[in-house]
C-alpha cells in the first residue's frame, strides 16, 4: 500500500511539472508568434495611448525578424513572411542603434516619402496633412491641451496634441525616407522623441509588431497588482479599445 501511495504521489508531481512546462511552452509560442503584451511607459502617444495602458501587439502583422524572438538571436537578417505596414499604424519597434529599447509610435512616412513639419503642420510629399481642431484634452494634472484631428493621405485619422507653438519639432528640415525604412512620430507632437530627432529612420527589420487593442488600463502611478485600488483608479472606458 505504501509503494502504491508513493507511486501515486510521484506520478501526481510528474504530471504537475509536465502541465507547467506545457503551459510555459504555449505562452512562449503565443508571445513569439501571436501576441505580446506591452505597457505604455511615457506620454509620447497621448491622447491615443496613456501611461498605464496595457496593449496586445500582434507579432504576425509584419512577419518576423530576429526581434520577434526572446533575446533577439542573430540567426537571420531581414524579415520572413513579411507583410508591408500601412501609414497610420501604431508600431512597436526597437530603437535604431539601441536595439534593447522598445519604442511605440505612429508610422507616418513610407520608403521614398518626403516628410517635413512646418509651423506645426505635417507635410508628406509636399502636401500638408489636413487637420482640424478637436477640442481640448485634460491632462492628469488638470492642464487643458489643444487637440487636432489629423487625416493621413490613406484616410487614417487620429488625434494629436499641441502643447506649444514653438517646440523644437514644430519646424524641421525635409526628411527623405530611405528604402526599407519608415518615419515615426508620436501623437503628442511636442513631447515625443521620434524620427524628427535621435530615433531617425526605422528599418523594417526593427519592427516588433502592430498595436491592436488596449486590454487593461489603470492610472499611471498605480500598479495593476494593487487590486484594492481598482475601484478608484481603473479606467474601464479604455479597456478593449481597438487600435488596429
Amino acid at each position: 500500500m505504501v509503494d502504491q501511495a508513493e507511486r501515486t504521489e510521484k506520478g501526481g508531481f510528474g504530471e504537475t511539472v509536465k502541465v507547467i512546462i506545457q503551459a510555459l511552452l504555449l505562452a512562449l509560442v503565443i508571445r513569439t508568434f501571436l501576441f505580446q503584451p506591452f505597457s505604455i511607459p511615457s506620454g509620447s502617444m497621448m491622447p491615443t495611448l496613456l501611461v498605464g495602458d496595457y496593449l496586445f501587439v500582434s507579432k504576425w502583422s509584419y512577419g518576423f525578424s530576429k526581434y520577434s524572438f526572446p533575446f533577439s538571436p542573430d540567426i537571420f537578417n531581414g524579415r520572413i513572411l513579411a507583410s508591408q505596414p500601412h501609414r497610420g499604424d501604431i508600431v512597436v519597434f526597437r530603437k535604431p542603434h539601441e536595439e534593447s529599447v522598445d519604442y511605440i509610435k505612429r508610422l507616418v512616412g513610407l520608403p521614398g516619402d518626403h516628410i517635413q513639419v512646418k509651423n506645426d503642420i505635417l507635410y508628406i510629399n509636399g502636401k500638408p496633412v489636413p487637420r482640424v481642431p478637436a477640442g481640448e484634452f485634460v491632462a492628469g494634472d488638470g492642464t487643458h491641451v489643444q487637440q487636432f484631428k489629423e487625416t493621413l493621405p490613406n484616410g487614417v485619422s487620429y488625434i494629436t496634441l499641441n502643447l506649444s507653438d514653438n517646440s523644437p519639432g514644430d519646424n524641421t528640415r525635409e526628411f527623405v525616407v530611405p528604402p526599407g525604412h519608415y518615419f515615426m512620430m508620436g501623437d503628442n507632437r511636442d513631447n515625443s522623441l521620434d524620427s524628427r530627432f535621435d530615433v531617425g529612420y526605422v528599418p523594417f527589420e526593427n519592427f516588433v509588431g502592430k498595436a491592436q487593442v488596449i486590454f487593461f488600463s489603470i492610472k499611471d502611478d498605480v500598479s495593476p497588482l494593487e487590486l484594492w485600488n481598482w475601484p478608484a483608479d481603473l479606467r474601464p472606458s479604455r479597456i478593449f479599445t481597438w487600435l488596429g
